[in-house]
């Protein structure tokens, strides 16, 4: 008898929906923003809470937050999600960065597709986070500075920057700042990093040597949307367009984890003017039907949700999450919750 020939099995994936679409965005920077509030949290906070990091709820990190505008969640959910997006194709950020790494540097094509590699020298106290930053940025990598000169070699750099302010000393001249950096942002396939300085507000920002690009929100009076070069402070500005760009994109999500944080944490409700869209609330009320849940469970569904409908097969695209160092702070008890899953907002 004849042996038939084993035929490969083929699967075709069909986009269903476009990748722009703004209710997964949302879902997106809201994933963001949440992996900022768990970031942040500090050893005594989590000791105050009796809790490990991968244990801990919304309730919990709720009754933490900080919700002062410009800095605490704002600030560092903005800097999660400024970082993600360029790693999950999010064109809002992905084409002005581009630009701005053309403009950088002779060596970028015009149509370079941008990385950004997580920095903030106070992470560096995690357990495995500089060797997480040197893995990821290969060993040719090299830190290119503003000035004229021979790049520097990114190992050596970025970790006598780790040591924060106590690190200009020991740095030259060229780079003595770059411990300020929030992000190292390079293209895909290059070896050429600038440290990227990332502020939610425009009146916060400030060069330094070393530091190569800055990203900020729209401001009408100091920052209209777009790239330009700040010749004060030696600086490449992206400023991210508001309320049609991603700065839209970005506070509508923010309105809608400030309100559930509100709820489950008990803070005072946000002014009368913060009147939140349809979408808004739709996000929040879904979020504050998870407050026993752990954190990473919501992060998940958050990122299983920005996916969603994307594809018509059983596989998903790949999550846009970060190595493990951003949990490793530990401790212990467990907890029984429902399982998080988020409705489409389109």
């Amino acid at each position: 008898m004849p042996i038939r020939p084993i035929r490969p099995q083929i699967t075709f994936l069909n986009q269903t929906g476009p990748v722009e679409e703004y209710g997964r965005a949302m879902y997106a920077v809201a994933r963001s923003i949440i992996r900022a509030m768990l970031d942040a949290l500090s050893t005594q906070d989590l000791e105050d809470i009796n809790t490990p990091i991968g244990e801990v709820t919304p309730r919990q990190l709720s009754k933490l937050a900080r919700l002062d505008r410009d800095k605490g969640m704002r600030g560092d959910g903005f800097e999660w999600a400024v970082h993600e997006a360029p790693l999950g194709k999010e064109p809002r950020v992905l084409n002005p960065v581009a630009e701005a790494l053309f403009r950088c540097s002779q060596y970028n094509k015009r149509d370079v597709e941008p990385s950004s590699l997580l920095f903030g020298q106070e992470r560096s106290s995690y357990l495995g986070f500089l060797d997480a930053v040197m893995e990821t940025a290969g060993q040719d990598a090299v830190l290119i500075p503003g000035e004229r000169g021979r790049p520097f070699v990114f190992g050596p750099s970025v970790s006598t920057a780790a040591l924060g302010a106590a690190a200009e000393p020991y740095l030259p001249a060229r780079v003595k700042k770059i411990w300020k950096t929030d992000l190292f942002i390079n293209g895909v396939g290059t070896n050429r990093h600038f440290a990227t300085t990332v502020k939610s507000n425009v009146d916060h920002l400030e060069g330094g040597a070393g530091l190569r690009l800055a990203i900020v929100p729209e401001n009408a009076d100091r920052s209209p949307a777009g790239v330009r070069w700040d010749s004060n402070k030696r600086l490449w500005i992206v400023s991210l367009a508001d309320p049609d760009g991603f700065m839209g994109l970005f506070n509508d999500t923010y309105r809608a984890i400030g309100r559930a944080v509100c709820t489950l944490g008990r803070h005072d409700k946000p002014a009368y003017y913060t009147i939140p869209s349809a979408k808004v609330v739709k996000l929040q009320e879904q979020l504050e039907k998870y407050g026993s849940v752990k954190v990473l469970e919501v992060e998940a569904a958050l990122n299983d949700a920005a996916q969603q409908n994307l594809i018509t097969a059983q596989e998903r695209l790949l999550g846009v999450n970060p190595p493990d160092w951003p949990h490793m702070k530990q401790l212990a008890p467990k907890l029984i919750a429902p399982k998080p899953s988020f409705v489409k907002l389109d």
